[in-house]
């Protein structure tokens, strides 16, 4: 059964624009499992999900585009099997008629296929290997998409700057030698994990660079992350490394109004101490068979107004509060 969980505060009032939204499908042709704490998963009944997102998105006829929050397939899928997984359910997001599909890669999607294969197979319009970009969809908005695995100890060669650079980081900040292992790290220590990565200064550059310029414009930023960037929204062993940092960034200037994430597959939502909203998106890998988790966001002057599908919970965020 599909249950709509709708908002009516902005009810009567034709948004600027939508689009749909989806995180953490993690595909695979494998029995269903467990993830580490023991939350069932179901890798085969993921891509259902999509489907029925991709379906709802299309009738409702008013989509501009559809973002995806990463993780498009599972580090369980075998790895003679992951292009053709990727490619699977790349095609199923091909199926949406309401414009263009806008990916970001997470951990799982660099499990599989390295950067220089995923990214074209994503249609992914970064440069260099790297994964971040931005794009106004209506002069009044621009969304920022954010590479997390920027510096990482996945997805680049294994002597690339970016991999060493990673491993000097980890080393240095988990004593364990299993570096996904959180034994030791207490409170947002616990971040500091080899499934999470850094944004590295040069994106921060550009970052800073986009945000100057929408401020300029008088244009309201919607920033995509694949890991959340606010521990009021997030478990800490899902954030981004240097949060703190992007933040920094983020919180110079008053043109950003929300910060979307996935990979904490539980979902969130906070409201920080400069009034910018941060939503995790609940993960469509851990819907059984019959449930679901997508949405699709409203976008207004004053507001973004997500109305999520059963497991995705539906969010008003109304602009200039804090809590």
């Amino acid at each position: 059964m599909i249950l709509e969980n709708g908002s009516n505060a902005a009810q009567g009032r034709h948004p600027l624009f939508s689009f749909g939204v989806i995180s953490d499908v993690q595909y695979a042709d494998i029995p269903d499992g467990r993830s580490f704490l023991g939350v069932p998963r179901y890798y085969r009944h993921s891509i259902l999900v999509l489907q029925r997102a991709v379906q709802k998105w299309n009738q409702l006829q008013k989509l501009r585009f559809a973002i995806n929050f990463g993780d498009i397939v599972d580090g369980f899928c075998p790895k003679d099997q992951s292009q053709h997984a990727v490619k699977k359910v790349a095609a199923e997001f091909e199926k949406f008629n309401g414009g263009p599909v806008c990916h970001m890669i997470g951990n799982h999607c660099l499990y599989n296929l390295p950067r220089e294969q995923l990214l074209p197979l994503l249609k992914i319009p970064g440069h260099n290997g790297f994964a971040y970009y931005e794009f106004s969809p209506i002069p009044d908005y621009r969304l920022v998409v954010l590479d997390a695995y920027d510096i990482s100890a996945i997805g680049w060669p294994q002597d690339h700057p970016n991999t060493l650079k990673a491993l000097d980081f980890l080393r240095e900040k988990n004593p364990n030698s299993d570096k996904n292992s959180p034994n030791g790290l207490s409170g947002l220590e616990k971040r500091f994990l080899m499934f999470n990565g850094a944004v590295g200064k040069e994106q921060l550059q550009w970052l800073d660079s986009v945000l100057q310029d929408a401020t300029k414009l008088k244009q309201k930023v919607i920033v995509c992350c694949h890991l959340p960037l606010d521990p009021g929204a997030s478990t800490p062993a899902a954030l981004l490394w240097n949060y703190d940092e992007v933040m920094d960034v983020i919180h110079k200037y008053k043109c950003v109004k929300a910060c979307l994430a996935g990979h904490d597959h539980r979902g969130g939502h906070s409201v920080d101490s400069h009034g910018v909203h941060h939503h995790v998106f609940e993960a469509a890998l851990e819907c059984p068979p019959g449930s679901d988790a997508y949405g699709y966001m409203d976008v207004y002057d004053d507001r973004i107004s997500l109305t999520g599908t059963d497991r995705l919970k539906s969010n008003e965020m109304v602009f200039g509060t804090s809590s």
